[in-house]
């Protein structure tokens, strides 16, 4: 389906996500609660995929 040569940059990319939903998550948690916590869990769907790809 895709290049497995690409994966070491498919999974950093997912963990740059990760990371930028995670902060922006918590900085917009102060101003807009639904869409902080949306942010979150977004995150940790992505945390789970990468746990998964990379077991």
């Amino acid at each position: 389906m895709f290049d497995p040569a690409l994966n070491p940059l498919m999974l950093s990319i997912a963990v740059i996500a990760m990371f930028v939903l995670v902060w922006g998550g918590v900085r917009t948690l102060r101003t807009d609660r639904q869409k902080g916590v949306l942010m979150l869990m977004c995150a940790l769907v992505i945390l789970g995929n990468l746990l998964i790809w990379t077991v």
